[in-house]
C-alpha cells in the first residue's frame, strides 16, 4: 500500500494521556486490519459472536446451511471471499460499546483502509501464524505507527502447523521495531491446538469444537497448576510451560499506558475458526485499547470531548439499501453529543446540514439512532452535499485536517455500453467518485474523455461490476495510456504545455494533477520547466 509522505496533514501528534468523560469511557473504536487471507473477516465474526452481537457466526465463503458474514455484505465480496469496502459494526457487550470497522486487507483498496485508520482510536492487527508478517501487514503497521495508533496483535490460525510462537515474537520485534508482549500463549503448535493459557489470569481455556465454529462450544477455565493435558499431549504442555517461563523472564507485563503510547503491542494467540482465544482477546480490547481522546482541529485548537458537537466524514457508501438507492455518509463523532434531527455546519461549504435520518450501523443492517457520543460512528442517509473528509460541527469554524488522498496508479476509460442509460452512467460514476472508489479526472486544456484513476487494478473490476449491478449500466473498461500522476498547484496549470504523453486533469475536489504516459515524459517536463513542482500529496488549500 502506498503511504503518503509525512506532512502536517498526515502526521498527527502522539496521543495525550487518557481524558475520559462518562460518555466516552465505555467506548472502544477500532479497526481490524490484516494481510489478505489472514482470517480478518472470520475473526470479526467471532468477536461479534463472543460479544453476543450475533447468535451464529457466518462463513467468509458461505456454503449451503452456512450464514454469510455480516461485515462482507456485498455480493462481490461474498463471491470473491475478500473485503473490498470497510464495514462499520456498532454493538454493545458487558457494558462496553464497540465501534468496530472491518477494513479491506487487499492492497488495491488501501485508500479505503487508510480512511478507516483516520477515524479510529486503535487497530487490531491480525497476523497469520502460518506465514508470519507479510508485506501488506508491514505496510499497515507503518501506517498505524505514523497515525500514532495503539496496536493490539492477534496471531491467528494457531490450530494449523506454523511458525513457532517465540519465532513470531522475534520477527515482530525485528521487522517493525515494536516490542511484542504476549498476554496469552498457545498449547500445541504442531497443528493441534489443545488450549490457550491466559498469562494475566493464570488460567487455561479450552473450547469444545462446534460445526464450522459457527456457535460457541462449551468453554472451561482451569488454573494452570491444576490443568492436565489429554493423553499423548504431555510434551505439548511441557513445551508450552517452558516457553511461558522464557517469556516471563524476558518481557514485562504489558501496561495499558505503554500500549497507548505506542511503546509495545500486546499479543494474543488463538484460532478464529475454532473460537479459541477469542474471549481473552475481547477482554484485551477493553483493557488495552484507549477510549476516545480529544482531537486537534486544523487550526490547532483542541476539541474537548464534552464540548460542542463535531464529527468528520470518513466514508461514503451508495446503495447500502439497493431498494432505495440511498447514500450513507459515515461520521466519526469527535466531541459533544449527537442528537437525531440536529442541524450542523459543513465547514467546507459553510452550509447547514440536517442530521434527521441517522442510523447506527451493523454491516448492511441499520437502526435509527437518537443519540451518540465521542467515538461513535453514525450513518447519515442522503445528507445533501456531504463528501469524504468533511467536518460537520455546531461551530462553523471547526475544521479537522483533511483525510490524505493517494495518487492514482492505474488509469482507464469507462465506456457506456447502453446509450439509453446516459444519465444513469454519469450518475453512477459520480457516486463512485464521491465514495472514493475511483477518481474521475476531467481534462483541463483539451476536449476529451474523463479518465478514471484508481490505486489498484482490482478497483476497476469492482467499478465495472457495481456499475452493472447497482446502477444497471454495463460498461467496458479500456486502459488509458498513462502510467503515473503527480499533483500540481492551481497557479501552475496555465504554464503547462500541451504535449504528447502529458495530460493535465482536475479531480472531483477541484485539485489538479498531471498524468504522464511514462517516467521519461515526466522527467522531460521537469527538465523543460525546472521550477515546476510535481507533488506526491495534494497541495495545501
Amino acid at each position: 500500500m502506498p503511504v503518503p509522505a509525512p506532512s502536517s496533514s498526515t502526521e498527527q501528534t502522539p496521543r495525550a494521556a487518557a481524558v475520559d468523560t462518562p460518555a466516552a469511557a465505555r467506548r472502544r473504536t477500532f479497526a481490524i486490519i490484516s494481510h489478505p487471507d489472514a482470517g480478518k473477516t472470520t475473526l470479526t465474526e467471532k468477536i461479534l459472536l463472543h460479544a453476543g452481537a450475533v447468535s451464529e457466526a457466518g462463513s467468509v465463503r458461505a456454503r449451503r446451511q452456512a450464514r454469510s458474514t455480516v461485515s462482507d455484505w456485498m455480493e462481490i465480496e461474498r463471491r470473491r471471499g475478500i473485503s473490498i469496502s470497510s464495514t462499520v459494526l456498532r454493538f454493545e457487550s458487558d457494558g462496553w460499546l464497540f465501534n468496530l470497522v472491518d477494513a479491506p486487507g487487499h492492497a488495491d483498496f488501501s485508500e479505503d483502509t487508510y480512511r478507516t485508520l483516520w477515524a479510529v482510536d486503535a487497530a487490531l492487527m491480525v497476523v497469520d501464524g502460518t506465514r508470519g508478517l507479510e508485506q501488506q501487514t508491514l505496510k499497515l503497521f507503518e501506517v498505524c505507527r505514523r497515525r500514532h495508533l495503539p496496536i493490539v496483535t492477534f496471531i491467528n490460525k494457531c490450530d494449523r502447523p506454523g511458525i513457532e510462537p517465540l519465532a513470531l515474537l522475534d520477527e515482530i520485534e525485528q521487522r517493525i521495531g515494536l516490542p511484542p508482549i504476549p498476554v496469552t500463549w498457545p498449547v500445541g503448535t504442531d497443528g493441534q491446538l489443545d488450549a490457550i493459557v491466559d498469562l494475566s489470569t493464570e488460567a487455561v481455556a479450552e473450547v469444545d469444537a462446534t460445526a464450522h465454529g459457527a456457535t460457541i462450544g462449551e468453554q472451561r477455565l482451569t488454573p494452570v497448576a491444576a490443568w492436565q493435558p489429554a493423553p499423548g499431549r504431555e510434551k505439548a504442555w511441557q513445551d508450552a510451560l517452558e516457553e511461558i517461563e522464557l517469556v516471563r523472564h524476558g518481557t514485562p507485563s504489558p501496561s495499558p499506558a505503554d500500549v497507548h503510547a505506542g511503546r509495545l503491542t500486546p499479543v494474543f494467540f488463538g484460532s478464529a475458526l475454532t473460537n479459541q482465544g477469542i474471549n481473552s482477546l475481547l477482554d484485551g480490547l477493553t483493557r488495552y485499547m484507549p477510549s476516545p481522546q480529544p482531537l486537534t482541529s486544523a487550526d490547532g485548537r483542541e476539541q474537548p470531548l464534552d464540548g460542542p458537537f463535531s464529527a468528520q466524514v470518513f466514508k461514503v457508501q451508495a446503495n447500502l439499501d439497493p431498494r432505495h438507492r440511498d447514500r450513507v455518509a459515515f461520521l466519526r463523532v469527535h466531541s459533544g453529543s449527537f442528537a437525531r434531527g440536529m442541524s450542523v455546519y459543513n465547514s467546507r461549504t459553510g452550509r447547514r446540514v440536517s442530521l434527521a435520518h441517522a442510523h447506527e450501523m451493523f454491516g448492511q443492517e441499520r437502526e435509527t439512532i437518537s443519540e451518540a457520543g465521542p467515538g461513535d460512528v453514525v450513518g447519515v442517509v442522503n445528507a445533501s452535499g456531504v463528501l469524504l473528509g468533511d467536518t460537520l460541527a455546531e461551530d462553523p469554524a471547526t475544521r479537522f485536517p483533511p483525510i490524505p488522498a493517494f495518487l492514482p496508479e492505474h488509469f482507464a476509460y469507462l465506456r457506456n455500453l447502453d446509450g439509453k442509460r446516459y444519465k444513469r452512467f454519469h450518475a453512477g460514476l459520480q457516486q463512485l467518485d464521491e465514495e472514493g472508489v475511483i477518481r474521475l479526472l476531467e481534462p483541463v486544456a483539451v476536449d476529451g474523455e474523463r479518465v478514471v484513476g484508481v490505486v489498484g487494478p482490482l478497483q476497476l473490476e469492482v467499478t465495472a461490476e457495481r456499475m452493472a449491478t447497482e446502477f444497471d449500466c454495463p460498461v467496458r473498461v479500456d486502459m488509458a495510456p498513462y502510467e503515473l500522476a503527480r499533483w500540481i498547484s492551481d497557479d501552475t496549470v496555465p504554464s503547462l504545455p500541451t504535449r504528447r504523453g502529458v495530460l493535465t486533469v482536475r479531480d472531483g475536489a477541484g485539485r489538479h494533477l498531471v498524468l504522464f504516459s511514462n517516467r521519461f515524459a515526466m522527467e522531460r517536463l521537469q527538465q523543460d520547466q525546472p521550477d515546476l513542482q510535481l507533488l506526491t500529496e495534494p497541495p495545501a488549500s
